[in-house]
């Protein structure tokens, strides 16, 4: 599985327990910087993350736009991975 991680400056545990989760390869982008449409979320992405309580209103309703577009589930969380961890369950079976 590969995902594309948007928001948070530092991850912290987050890419060790993703990679222990089953997630072979990881993208992240900070999202702190003025950003417009051209935001591209990287190929072969199978699962976009977005720690919403790091991130613009405007960067979430693009990557939520550009997400649907690629018909690609998104899941919004707080960057804590006890947070995240009961949202990924659903994807990671598969």
């Amino acid at each position: 599985m590969s995902v594309f991680i948007v928001g948070a400056d530092d991850l912290g545990n987050i890419p060790s327990n993703l990679s222990k989760a089953g997630v072979k390869s990881m993208r992240h982008f900070k999202g702190r910087k003025r950003v417009s449409e051209d935001i591209q979320i990287p190929a072969n992405t199978d699962l976009i993350l977005v720690f919403s309580d790091y991130i613009s209103h405007n960067i979430a309703e693009i990557i939520k736009r550009k997400a649907k577009e690629a018909s690609l589930p998104v899941v919004f969380s707080k960057r804590s991975w006890s947070h995240l961890q009961g949202k990924l369950q659903p994807f990671m079976a598969n």
